[in-house]
């Protein structure tokens, strides 16, 4: 009987394969029909967002006649004439043509990539997954990715912002952070449990929803996302999604050091293979060009009260008290004193416990505004309170949080004792002159951390200036109480 029911597929298979080998004759009677998501894009670009990533002046302007009359590249000159941008660097303005490149190639390629929802045939991921072992087959998409990747404040987010909004709201597109996405996966993962390929379903979901997978900050340093990258995106990439990701490093050095890396190595293969590789060479940090006016980062020793008074103000008439909020997959987070979006926790009760991305996450969806405690100076004696500090910057950094925080010393200070290997080996050696009581035997040697410093330390210095408050307060008016992220919706009361 299943030889009988395989050998009457064989028809259904070749018909297939024959439909699939006609379909490019096809799309080349649907060309005109292409042009019409030229002038369907959505203006959703929030000019405030791109503010505190204002470029450096003194590069050429862009030459029209290079570009088409729509696309990143022309609505960034067009934000330049209007005052919401300076004159980029040349290293921005290389970027930018690489990115509209993209764009183009999208843009004349729809119906190939299957980017409009209306060409998707509707399935689902899990019945996508059962189709698929009757009828197998690949849609590897005819347009190569970008993965773009710099140093710290270069414009990259800034960068990608700038295309997805050029993008079709009609197109099957996602940005999103990537702590965030794996976040996601995992969550995906520990739903579809018992089946033989996991990966494989959660793939399908994927590329069912966004064929156009933008992922901002790709940096892998958990050794569970390493394991499982290479797969997930090898099932992605034949389902047809094509890959756009910013990064502070290179392809070639994420997870570098990491446990089982041989494992991870085939994934950097496979994103050479599918994505275009882009440097984005300028030296200048945008973000500490911002003035820091405001002053919510208190570095004197004593200021806790002060912190609080600060704390209070904000709460207006509303009264503090110990909270719980739900984080992935029915965690939940302790606050120890929450009100009117504004949450208050000493330091070790946020980066000294076994906290991560989904606690600090599921903080920043139910409150705006973070008083932290008691930062103190980090080292080789609390390098796991670093990463966790680490994520938590990044986190409130993507989601437009403010941070309020007594600290030990400045944001450079902070992290002036981590160091990268290379960076290592020109720390001075022990001599007769210098005795063993003077060496830093709290001098952390770790580069995931200390790739991640610069990065860390210039946030920090952006989310204490008066162009990232501005912003917080304009996403705070427009969304807070709006559904997207008032704390009343997810958040309990716990009484003492």
């Amino acid at each position: 009987m299943r030889r009988a029911l395989v050998k009457s597929m064989g028809p259904i298979h070749s018909a297939f394969r024959h439909y699939e080998a006609k379909r490019p004759l096809m799309y080349a009677s649907t060309v005109l029909h292409d042009v019409k998501y030229k002038t369907d894009v959505c203006n959703c670009a929030h000019s405030s967002y791109m503010f505190s990533r204002a470029l450096s002046a003194g590069a050429a302007n862009v030459n029209y006649e290079e570009v088409k009359r729509m696309g990143p590249l022309v609505e960034y000159e067009r934000r330049i004439s209007v005052g919401e941008l300076e004159d980029g660097d040349n290293c921005q303005i290389g970027t930018l043509r690489e990115i509209q490149r993209l764009y183009d190639e999208l843009s004349n390629s729809v119906h190939a990539c299957h980017l409009d929802r209306d060409s998707d045939p509707g399935k689902t991921g899990r019945s996508r997954w059962l189709w698929s072992r009757f009828m197998p087959q690949t849609s590897v998409s005819p347009v190569k990715g970008l993965y773009l990747y710099g140093g710290v404040g270069t414009g990259k987010t800034m960068l990608m912002d700038l295309f997805f909004d050029q993008l079709p709201c009609s197109w099957r597109k996602k940005r999103i952070h990537f702590h965030d996405f794996m976040l996601n996966v995992h969550s995906r993962l520990q739903r579809h449990k018992g089946v033989s390929d996991p990966l494989e379903v959660v793939a399908g979901e994927i590329s069912h929803e966004s064929i156009l997978l933008c992922l901002d900050e790709f940096m892998v340093n958990d050794v569970a996302d390493a394991l499982i990258l290479n797969r997930l995106f090898k099932h992605l990439f034949c389902n047809g999604v094509i890959l756009v990701a910013t990064s502070n490093r290179a392809p070639d050095n994420l997870y570098e050091r990491g446990l089982q890396r041989d494992l991870f190595l085939p994934f950097i293969s496979t994103l050479k293979e599918r994505c275009i590789i882009h440097e984005i060479g300028s030296s200048v940090d945008y973000r500490r060009r911002t003035s820091a006016e405001e002053g919510f980062y208190f570095i004197q020793k004593g200021t806790s009260d002060f912190l609080m008074q600060r704390f209070k103000e904000l709460i207006g008439e509303h009264i503090a008290r110990p909270r719980e909020v739900e984080v992935v997959m029915g965690r939940k987070l302790e606050v120890p004193l929450g009100a009117n979006g504004c949450a208050y926790f000493p330091f070790e009760e946020l980066c000294d416990k076994p906290l991560g991305a989904a606690d600090y996450f599921g903080l920043c969806k139910n409150f705006h505004t973070l008083a932290l405690d008691g930062v103190p100076i980090f080292g080789l004696h609390n390098r796991t309170a670093a990463y966790r500090f680490v994520t938590l910057v990044d986190v409130m950094y993507e989601n437009k949080a403010r941070l309020m925080c007594t600290a030990e010393g400045t944001p450079f200070e902070l992290l002036e004792r981590i160091i990268t290997i290379a960076d290592a080996q020109y720390v001075a050696p022990r001599t007769s002159s210098r005795s063993r009581k003077n060496d830093d035997f709290d001098l952390c040697v770790d580069n995931e951390l200390g790739f991640a410093k610069d990065r860390t330390i210039s946030r920090l210095t952006e989310m204490n200036s008066k162009e990232y408050l501005e912003q917080h307060s304009e996403m705070v008016a427009n969304k807070w109480f709006e559904g997207t992220g008032n704390e009343t919706k997810n958040e309990n009361v716990v009484h003492a």
